[in-house]
């Protein structure tokens, strides 16, 4: 029995929420044998078929979703409790931070783009003998750069993570979510990704596993499948035309995950030729969405870990924080990572309102195609020099 402290069951009078209303929609779906309620909360113990279980829940919910309420789902010593509460009034942000923070983005990307096209040029004016070395930063600005820039670095990466967070929100609206379009994050220089990926808001929480894994293993498939032929169209452009690497330079070692190796293999191409901006482009593409399939909070990769391990998705996240950390000390950017981790996603993910209905094998395939897709797009010491 749940602790029922400041609960009463006696006066409605010390409650904002319509009782009765609720009484008789829950009691439409599941036989009531208790209730409580207190200011902001209303209990209802319930006898459920577990077999109709999700079904019912999901009529239940949708129509309390209407008249302004949210319910959840628990299961408390024995007892199968349903907690409603009134649904939060969220601020619904204007359209035109989406927008400004994609325009900003598509600058820090072509930019980063033209920053790559400089050191490229510069590359084939030392071979040549006809000129220095070049202020990068400030002849990136120029506007055969900045072309260059955004055609073949800025357009397929934005269009892979682009991709990805439409995925999100495709599905999203399948299951009839409340999301908000992508938030992109631009990374000015000297990051040389001029992104940090794309966020979208989901403004009500997840109804159940079904749901949470459907929307967690989408965006990185989608991007995945976009970053393959990102990653093909800038192998063909290095082996159609290569540039070699002046080792006296101290150019940046990639690091290609399994995914890259496995598509260069189909190729001929040098092993000391600079990497093409759209392959950088691909390989930005595989490197996010791995760090997206992490199992930590509220990544792709921990939305996937709640749906299929439920409560003990807690010590997979606490175990890749751990060893994210024991990377940090081969390259530190994993410190960095680890950093926006515990003080902007956090390691915990809350439950779906509804955390018994069991994953179909269907999903539980899913599930399994996610960690694949991870295990083939991570580089643990992505790069290097």
């Amino acid at each position: 029995m749940v602790n029922n402290n400041n609960l009463n069951d006696n006066s409605e009078n010390t409650t904002n929420l319509d009782i009765e209303l609720l009484k008789t929609e829950v009691a439409k779906y599941f036989p009531i044998y208790d209730m409580r309620f207190n200011v902001k909360t209303a209990l209802f113990f319930c006898r459920i078929d577990e077999d109709t279980l999700n079904e019912k829940f999901e009529s239940l919910r949708v129509v309390l979703k209407e008249k302004g309420y949210i319910p959840m789902i628990r299961f408390d010593q024995g007892e199968h409790i349903i907690y409603i509460i009134r649904k939060p009034k969220l601020k619904i942000r204007s359209g035109w931070i989406n927008f400004a923070l994609l325009i900003a983005t598509i600058f820090t990307t072509t930019y980063a783009g033209a920053w790559q096209w400089v050191g490229i040029r510069n590359q084939i004016w030392i071979e040549q003998k006809t000129t220095g070395l070049v202020d990068v930063f400030s002849k990136a600005l120029e506007p055969s750069y900045m072309i260059e820039g955004f055609l073949f670095f800025s357009i397929p990466l934005l269009l892979i993570l682009g991709i990805h967070e439409m995925g999100h929100y495709l599905i999203s609206k399948k299951h009839r979510l409340d999301t908000s379009l992508p938030y992109f994050i631009p990374l000015p220089p000297p990051f040389i990704l001029g992104t940090f990926g794309a966020i979208i808001s989901t403004r009500e929480p997840i109804p159940n596993r079904k749901t949470l894994l459907d929307v967690g293993v989408s965006g990185p498939i989608f991007g995945f499948l976009v970053a393959i032929p990102v990653c093909l169209i800038g192998l063909f452009f290095m082996q159609q035309n290569p540039i070699m690497a002046i080792t006296e330079g101290g150019n940046i070692v990639i690091t290609f995950p399994l995914a890259l190796r496995g598509m260069e293999s189909l190729f001929n191409i040098s092993e000391n030729a600079l990497m093409h901006p759209t392959l950088f482009a691909g390989w930005v593409g595989l490197f996010l969405t791995s760090l997206n399939l992490l199992p930590v909070g509220q990544l792709d990769g921990g939305h996937v870990s709640r749906a299929l391990f439920k409560q003990y998705a807690k010590y997979a996240s606490w175990i890749v924080i751990i060893a994210v950390l024991g990377l940090g000390l081969f390259y530190t950017g994993w410190f960095f990572i680890a950093i926006i981790i515990l003080m902007f996603i956090g390691t915990q993910h809350s439950p779906p309102l509804n955390e018994y209905t069991p994953l179909d094998i269907r999903r539980k395939i899913l599930g399994i195609i996610a960690l694949i897709i991870f295990i083939i797009c991570f580089a643990p010491i992505p790069m290097s020099g």
